[in-house]
């Protein structure tokens, strides 16, 4: 039997070790490639399916991913950045300089001016008035590089206006009609109507992740409807309460829960869209009215219109809550002091700002996103749907800004 030297056994011992460590390096590094074509299998698996024509989702997880910090389309480049205000009762819209918070210019609309609309190509923002009561409804178009507004189109009851996920198409929500009227997105030539008689009131919506189909609030039902947009026809309804009146709704990042916010419920239905199943509620504050995702896309700012009614007092208990996307929950409360009656509107584009409006109390509200502090703006009669300009995304769904 031979004798090995101590430091020869030492010598055998590295050589062992280190010829373990080449080993173990390569297992780590065919573990990790295995691993990177799991991760890729899987994102792989979940590619959302979009309707032709719709932009692609970039992120599954995040379908607000494309309209994040000054995430800019070429198409909004030398536009002013402005707020709009529609003033529902002095038919009028003013417009706000977010550098100074100054009105800055005002122009007359037509009758009962309910929201501005950015157009899906970004070129465009469509003011909705809607003549309430009457037949003599239009839109007028603004330019967003002067500000300035062009020739009204008379249009049927333009209650509120979105767009088909492939942009061929304007959706103008017929609210007297409960019905939505396919237009062209240029000329706002009628080319076909959908009714939904069972959606009184039928109102505010927001569309699945992929396209497919989108769901509207039923304001003076307390329903919603589902609409299959692929086949232009209503796929079913779904009663909330029977007293209740949801106004906005708008969808998760990951495109799974629909959140639509009940101005007598006080608080937030959480909707599956696929199965169109509640699933939840969020109480938040009295009026709850309006839905804005944060421009991080991981809270949504719910606007507390401070009354239960459509015609509320000045001054009443409006507010702001913040909801955690991922907890679904409420995460901070912003009151207005002296009291208010926060609507709707829109966040900037750096995220710094929501900015609504005061329905009742003819003024509109910023509000600092980071401290929840506020900064209030005298404007016209009843201002409702507000715009923020330019907007952060590659196309806008419609409403005051569904930015994808």
């Amino acid at each position: 039997m031979s004798w090995t030297s101590p430091f020869e056994s030492l010598l055998k011992i590295r050589e062992s070790a280190v010829k373990f460590d080449r080993f173990g390096r390569l297992a780590l590094r065919a573990g990790a490639v295995l691993a990177g074509l799991c991760v890729t299998a899987a994102a792989a698996a979940q590619t959302v399916q979009t309707v032709p024509g719709m932009p692609p989702v970039t992120n599954p997880h995040d379908m607000y991913s494309n309209a994040g910090f000054n995430m800019f389309s070429p198409a909004v480049k030398g536009a002013l950045p402005r707020i709009y205000v529609p003033n529902l009762r002095s038919n009028d819209v003013y417009v706000i300089d977010p550098a100074t918070f100054k009105v800055v210019d005002r122009f007359a609309v037509g009758r009962s001016p309910q929201h501005v609309v950015p157009a899906w190509d970004l070129k465009t923002l469509w003011v909705t008035n809607n003549a309430e009561g009457r037949n003599d409804g239009s839109l007028t178009p603004i330019d967003p590089m002067t500000g300035k507004p062009g020739k009204a189109d008379p249009v049927d009851d333009p209650y509120n206006m979105y767009f088909t996920p492939d942009g061929k198409e304007a959706i103008v929500v017929a609210e007297a009609f409960a019905r939505l009227d396919f237009r062209d997105p240029h000329t706002m030539a009628l080319k076909s109507r959908l009714p939904a008689p069972e959606c009184k009131g039928i109102n505010h919506a927001d569309f699945s992740i992929d396209g497919k189909y989108a769901i509207f609030t039923c304001e003076f039902g307390g329903k919603l409807v589902k609409i299959d947009m692929v086949n232009r026809k209503v796929l079913g309804y779904l009663q909330l309460n029977k007293r209740g009146m949801p106004q906005d709704i708008r969808v998760s990042p990951d495109g799974k829960v629909f959140y639509v916010a009940d101005m007598m419920a006080d608080g937030v239905y959480l909707i599956d869209g696929d199965s169109f199943k509640q699933v939840g509620f969020v109480k938040t504050g009295i009026g709850t009215h309006g839905l804005y995702p944060s421009r991080d896309g991981t809270k949504l700012y719910v606007a507390n219109r401070g009354s239960n009614k459509v015609h509320g007092p000045r001054n009443g208990p409006g507010s702001v809550s913040v909801i955690d996307f991922a907890t679904r929950s409420v995460v901070a409360n912003w009151p207005i002091p002296g009291g208010g009656s926060p609507d709707m509107g829109n966040v900037t584009a750096d995220g710094k700002w929501l900015w609504l409006s005061g329905r009742f109390d003819d003024v509109v509200y910023a509000f600092d996103t980071a401290t929840g502090k506020v900064q209030i703006i005298k404007v016209g009669m009843e201002p409702h749907g507000l715009a923020v300009w330019p907007q952060p995304g590659r196309f806008s769904l419609g409403h005051t800004g569904i930015m994808r």
